[in-house]
């Protein structure tokens, strides 16, 4: 099984930066794609980004150019760097690994609120 962790939610102004990091619990967590989700109230939930074993990047428009998604395989980590925040970024943020086998676990999540 695989458990994943998620932390650096809070409270932020508009503009402002937070850095989501989550560890990933498990075996055969090496061949994965660790993103990030969120979903907002009354919204479904939305891939925001992603990041193959590989390095190889994917980003949602809407986090193109102000997220940044990285990881570290031998921690079994990934975290999502988000700038110039908004108060559209407002959500429920979601760590999710899937496996070669299509097998995904998911986080608790954590909170983003941006609020002046």
């Amino acid at each position: 099984q695989v458990q994943l962790v998620e932390s650096g939610g809070g409270l932020v102004q508009p503009g402002g930066s937070l850095r989501l990091s989550c560890v990933a619990r498990g075996n055969s967590l090496l061949i994965t794609v660790l993103g990030w989700y969120r979903q907002a109230p009354g919204k479904q939930r939305e891939w925001v980004a992603s990041i193959t074993s590989g390095g190889n990047t994917n980003y949602a428009d809407s986090a193109k150019g102000r997220f940044t998604i990285s990881r570290d395989n031998a921690k079994n980590t990934v975290d999502l760097q988000v700038n110039s925040l908004k108060p559209e970024d407002t959500a429920v943020y979601y760590c999710n690994l899937r496996k070669l086998n299509g097998a995904s676990f998911w986080g608790q999540g954590t909170q983003v609120t941006v609020s002046s």
